[in-house]
């Protein structure tokens, strides 16, 4: 059971302290060597295919080493004394989790919204979302929030965990091994998994293998959420509905499985740089989001988050025994 305590500690230090600053960050490290490369790529690949075969490369190298290097560093510390790989293989782990961040994030544009400073709240929105927000109004600016902490509660929360408790599960393999790769491919998408120049090349396998990735724990995350909200069945079909209108395989039925249960709807026009997009509409407008809404929706990951421990827990007594 030691894996469990590893996970267990990994999701305390995540709740209580989050990312501590000032220290180096294991996603700055990848995000270092993601940039560095990216330039390289830029300026020698200028071919579609050296273009692809570079991604296809750097995707590899970053994903499987990061894994292999968390590894490497968990099996080190346990030659010292089994404890002190516990301790750093459940830091390891907790960095991996963006639980707190994203409620963090949440809180810090909902206070001043309450208290009605918009400006405020939108140069502090621009930190965390990639939409221009300087022209947001009210409404919009709640819609943001949920639309960022639905989307990534998933890819920043539970598939994360699922891939530690997968690790936890296989033999050989420590549990922080598949959440950082993981983690890796989800840093990778985020900086070059865009259609658009100059990573239409250089990002498709990167955006293509999170899709895979995140596919199954998004869909079992869907799935959770809709039992705690004592509803499944009306949160499937309004994903079956709504959420493959959208482009992404994932974020689409991420949001909307929050939307069905808040009886919310998301989507609509966003602007990236002066240029609207259409994001389809998902779930139905019931109530209005609020700030309630968004607070409730932290509250459904953290729900579900813990349903899971609970769910592994058994599933390690069963194969321990």
């Amino acid at each position: 059971m030691a894996s469990y305590s590893v996970i267990i500690l990994a999701a305390a230090l995540d709740y209580l302290i989050g990312d501590p600053v000032n220290m180096i960050h294991p996603v700055q490290i990848m995000g270092w060597v993601i940039s560095s490369w990216s330039k390289l790529a830029e300026k020698y690949c200028h071919h579609p295919l050296t273009q692809r075969l570079s991604g296809v490369f750097l995707g590899i190298i970053v994903i499987v080493g990061s894994g292999a290097i968390a590894q490497l560093i968990v099996q080190i510390a346990k030659t010292g004394h089994p404890f002190l790989g516990i301790i750093v293989e459940s830091v390891l782990l907790a960095s991996c989790f963006a639980g707190r961040s994203l409620r963090n994030a949440a809180i810090a544009v909902l206070q001043p919204w309450e208290e009605d400073d918009l400006s405020t709240a939108r140069l502090t929105l621009s930190r965390y979302v990639g939409r221009d927000t300087k022209n947001l109004t009210a409404p919009e600016i709640l819609r943001a929030i949920l639309e960022t902490v639905t989307e990534n509660a998933t890819d920043g929360v539970m598939a994360p965990l699922f891939y530690g408790i997968l690790g936890a599960l296989l033999p050989g393999v420590e549990s922080v091994t598949l959440a950082v790769a993981y983690k890796a491919s989800s840093t990778l998408d985020s900086m070059i998994g865009y259609k658009d120049a100059p990573y239409t090349y250089l990002g498709w396998f990167s955006a293509r293998l999170e899709d895979i990735l995140t596919w199954l724990p998004c869909r079992l995350h869907v799935i959770t959420l809709g039992i705690i909200a004592g509803k499944p069945l009306k949160v499937w079909q309004i994903c079956r509905r709504d959420a493959i209108k959208d482009p992404s395989p994932n974020s689409g039925w991420s949001e909307c499985s929050y939307a069905a249960i808040l009886e919310v709807q998301v989507g609509g026009i966003n602007w990236y740089r002066g240029v609207a997009k259409y994001k389809p509409l998902m779930g139905d407008a019931i109530h209005p989001i609020t700030s309630q809404s968004i607070h409730q929706a932290l509250q459904l990951t953290r729900y579900s988050f813990l349903l899971w421990l609970g769910v592994t827990a058994l599933l390690l007594i069963l194969v321990n025994r």
